[in-house]
């Protein structure tokens, strides 16, 4: 199987589980609270080592009490510490989660140590890149730092899988950032990604939670119903299926094979509450039965 790069963050997450999300300026009272970890990048390496997939994470986290659960929890989880490091004098990373009955959600976060990661540890670790087949990057580290990372990786010949989230800048969706079309269903998707191909792009994928997904190639599109599943909580899905769409690309999958194996990775993950506790294993996967769950592939 071939090697992945993951360079993204460590976020606490902080969830407060109620009836609805409240609009600005409401306060809704919550009948639940959850505390546990997450932030995209660590997200991303844990479904891909929980899928026994080899990659390397690179991270930054405080030191505080978070920053060495997050080291417990990765050696837990069997991830390298060799590019994980603790910043003195910085928080460690907190995302505050909102959650209605549904399952649906509204994030904030601070980044705190996850902004430390700088191009100068990129530079330090080059034999990473060196050692990659592909790299997953978001962005919630920062600009400065994920363009450099994705620098290196094409001078490596590293294919980059890049994650534009969370937004930044405006508070739309990113894809209406990249592309300056507002996305409301399929047609306009297309039109977006298209947008984003003429910039450079070989493949775009579009994901839109429970409605499915799209991927536009220079060869045409295909459009990938979401499979139908009990969500109890979404927070992470979108790690969950770009975790399962490297891993198929790693192991020399097809692309419509990959993105068909995120998204059973991403159903999984929203049945269980708490983002790291719903990541499913390979062989919660490979039993998964898409015939029962109706997603019929157009």
């Amino acid at each position: 199987m071939k090697k992945t790069l993951i360079i993204g963050s460590y976020n606490v997450g902080l969830a407060v589980i109620g009836d609805k999300i409240p609009a600005v300026g409401e306060t809704v009272m919550g009948r639940e609270f959850e505390m546990g970890p997450g932030g995209k990048g660590s997200n991303q390496a844990i479904a891909l080592a929980r899928l026994k997939a080899p990659m390397k994470f690179m991270c930054r986290v405080g030191d505080d009490h978070f920053g060495q659960d997050a080291l417990l929890l990765f050696k837990k989880e069997n991830i390298s510490l060799d590019a994980i490091r603790v910043v003195p004098g910085y928080h460690t990373g907190v995302g505050v989660i909102l959650i209605d009955k549904n399952g649906y959600n509204a994030i904030g976060v601070a980044p705190g140590a996850n902004y430390q990661l700088s191009i100068e540890d990129l530079l330090a670790n080059l034999e990473l890149f060196i050692e990659a087949d592909y790299m997953l990057i978001q962005l919630e580290c920062r600009l400065e730092v994920v363009e450099k990372a994705i620098e290196l990786a094409r001078d490596h010949d590293v294919k980059v899988i890049f994650n534009p989230a969370p937004a930044q800048e405006i508070s739309d969706t990113t894809l209406e950032i990249m592309s300056g079309v507002v996305v409301t269903d399929r047609e306009s998707a297309a039109k977006a990604a298209k947008v984003l191909m003429n910039r450079g792009a070989l493949n775009v994928i579009i994901t839109m939670g429970d409605k499915g997904c799209l991927w536009v190639s220079r060869d045409g599109q295909q459009f990938f119903n979401a499979y139908k599943v009990d969500t109890v909580d979404s927070t992470g899905a979108g790690d969950a299926f770009n975790a399962g769409l490297v891993f198929g690309l790693a192991n020399n999958f097809t692309i419509p094979d990959s993105i068909d194996f995120g998204s059973r990775v991403a159903a999984l993950s929203v049945t269980k509450m708490g983002t790291v506790n719903g990541l499913p294993t390979s062989e919660e996967v490979l039993s998964f039965d898409a015939q029962s769950h109706n997603q019929p592939k157009k």
